[in-house]
């Protein structure tokens, strides 16, 4: 059985424990159907309200002893900004989609003069209670606060990273537990990051995602419990550093860390759980697109021989860097080799569901085609997924590019001439409190990403969208992560910080030009194509979809496309490291997809359009 396989086979088997640990079964269950009248995707009708998305949603971090909590919950509108808890509901809605989505049962927006409020009560089971109790939140945009049994226990802001709160000291006696939560969110009226959400939906820009929409999840923990992990390969020295975070750590404990290969050990260590520990693999596996390789890892921590507690996950020796070719242009190497990078832009969006995918086989399903379609890379686009997604790219085989949800565009001054890096007048001059929440949330996001080995670069901001202080976020994310590339302004303004210059054009495959830049920066083309082919009967609206460049058959699209394809092909030996093709799929009204929104339609045949790619993947440098 392949790792990938085994890796699928225990989450599965935990997702029965943790249904099994005590999910309601959701109240009224038929009374809930999706609201509004535009397409949906095929695995909509797969949704039951009794356990949606009931997967173990963590799997750099495996734990038994823990419940799902998707399902029906009570909400409630209400005028303000989370000025006090409400005392009446207005029916129900299906967690973890957001409140405008079809597949939340409301179809309703909120908006910055508003807050949105859930509620329900939970059965916690006797041997949960007897342990320290964790809520987990995958994601709840932007703003919120949680109460427990009439107490609040924590509050949160960020859309886009998982965050939790120890409950343990607000738990009543009993299994009955109320769980309040109440969510603030001014969509693109506020200076937070929202990336393609607007008020007023048009265009590239999407309809609002407001509250829950990521799983929320019970866990049972030690007093002593491992709280996080953090793993760096390096393949020149053949080994991992793991660095584990310990609550209630005792003088004497031992933190043991193990790497497997199916059921061979392959490496061990130990240490006190202060200092990152250090495991050597004797001619370890590389991993790559072509060779997904993922190591099995356990960590636990020990006491006068006994774990006191104990998580698995996994691991892959990959390494991402830049080297000069013997023609002295930089070069994005993986494992210290030259492969050229090629992608969609991914923006991750439903017709059902927004920001959620309707079911974890619909989550899979756009890694698996994009790798069937011949893909090697996804852009990420100014949006973060669920853990599970990541996974899916680290066992399928997929490089990822992960961008920063951009906001707080208003007032920019955007010039994208490679090499104009005139200063100041260039990077937008946020408040302070606009300031402080981007860099704690995307401090936040690296931290939760951090393990996913098919991460190879980050991308701070995207078509000088809000971007600002340049130079001092592109170094500050260069030292915060040295095992990854920056690629600091993705088609934005220009300065000669980071490791990649990245233009966008449309919709023309081109490159910067390497006489000028290539001896500093690697070279790519962060965007392009944008081919346009509405699909009767699947696009989200019946008139007015639009496509940077419209086709009215499947042959036009194909020809000008396979194109573009020799065009990169062209580009490569010139320098050109990588490029992205927008996009993976329709979203809303735009119809540039490879897929339609739906994804019912693929637009061209995945064995044709992989024939086309290995080409780009063939071509030799010299280094």
């Amino acid at each position: 059985m392949d790792k990938s396989k085994r890796m699928k086979n225990a989450l599965v088997l935990l997702c029965l424990c943790g249904l099994q640990a005590g999910q309601l079964v959701a109240q009224e269950a038929t009374a809930w159907h999706p609201a509004g009248d535009k397409i949906m995707s095929p695995w909509a009708e797969e949704l039951t309200t009794a356990s949606p998305l009931p997967e173990y949603p963590r799997p750099q971090l495996v734990r038994e002893g823990w419940q799902n909590l998707n399902g029906l919950w009570d909400y409630a509108i209400v005028p303000g900004k989370l000025t006090e808890v409400p005392t009446a509901y207005s029916g129900e809605i299906l967690v973890p989609f957001a409140v405008e989505s079809a597949l939340s049962g409301v179809g309703k927006t909120v908006g910055k003069d508003s807050s949105l409020w859930y509620r329900r009560t939970v059965a916690i089971d006797k041997k949960m209670r007897n342990q320290r109790v964790l809520l987990h939140f995958g994601a709840v945009d932007w703003q919120c606060e949680v109460y427990v049994n009439g107490q609040q226990a924590g509050s949160h802001e960020g859309g886009f990273d998982p965050f939790t709160i120890d409950i343990t000291p607000y738990l009543a006696k009993g299994a009955n537990q109320e769980i309040v939560v109440g969510v603030w969110d001014p969509t693109d009226e506020g200076p937070q990051p929202n990336g393609k959400q607007v008020v007023r939906p048009h265009g590239i820009w999407y309809t609002p995602v407001t509250g829950i929409w990521q799983t929320v999840w019970l866990e049972g923990v030690p007093e002593t419990y491992i709280r996080s992990t953090k793993h760096t390969p390096d393949i020149d020295r053949s080994s991992l550093a793991v660095e584990a975070t310990i609550e209630g750590l005792r003088q004497g404990d031992e933190v043991r860390i193990s790497a497997w290969n199916g059921s061979e050990k392959v490496a061990e260590a130990a240490g006190d759980g202060k200092s990152a520990i250090t495991l050597q693999l004797n001619n370890p596996q590389l991993w790559s697109p072509t060779n997904p390789f993922l190591y099995d890892l356990k960590v636990a921590v020990i006491r006068k021989g006994k774990a006191v507690d104990e998580v698995s996950s996994y691991f892959a020796m990959r390494k991402i860097s830049m080297e000069k070719d013997k023609k002295g242009i930089q070069r994005m190497l993986l494992n210290n080799e030259f492969v050229f990078q090629y992608g969609p832009l991914d923006q991750g969006w439903w017709p059902d569901g927004l920001y959620t995918a309707p079911t974890d086989e619909a989550l899979r399903f756009d890694v698996e085609k994009t790798k069937d379609m011949g893909f090697n890379m996804i852009r990420k686009h100014i949006k973060v997924e669920p853990a599970r997604w990541y996974y899916y790219c680290d066992s399928i085989g997929v490089l990822v590019w992960q961008d920063m949800p951009s906001g707080d565009l208003g007032g920019n001054h955007w010039d994208m001439r490679p090499g104009i890096t005139s200063g100041k007048q260039h990077d937008k001059d946020r408040s302070a409190e606009s300031e402080a929440i981007y860099r704690k949330e995307w401090k936040a996001i690296i931290d939760a990403l951090y393990n996913f080995p098919s991460i190879v670069v980050w991308v701070p901001f995207n078509e000088a969208w809000g971007q600002f202080k340049t130079k001092e976020i592109t170094q500050w994310t260069v030292d915060y992560d040295q095992s990854r590339l920056v690629n600091s302004a993705s088609g934005g303004n220009f300065f000669p910080v980071g490791h990649i210059l990245d233009i966008h054009n449309y919709p023309d495959a081109v490159m910067p030009r390497p006489e000028l830049f290539g001896e500093k920066q690697i070279l790519v083309l962060g965007e392009f194509g944008g081919l346009g082919l509405p699909i009767e009967g699947h696009t989200w609206q019946n008139k007015d979809n639009w496509g940077y460049q419209s086709f009215k058959n499947v042959d036009e699209l194909k020809n000008r496309y396979r194109g573009m394809v020799n065009d990169l092909a062209r580009l490569i030996p010139l320098g050109l490291s990588a490029a992205v093709y927008t996009q993976t799929t329709d979203v809303e009204v735009e119809t540039n997809g490879l897929m339609t929104y739906d994804r019912k339609v693929v637009k061209m045949p995945e064995t044709e359009l992989k024939g086309w790619h290995q080409r780009l993947y063939d071509i030799r440098i010299d280094q």
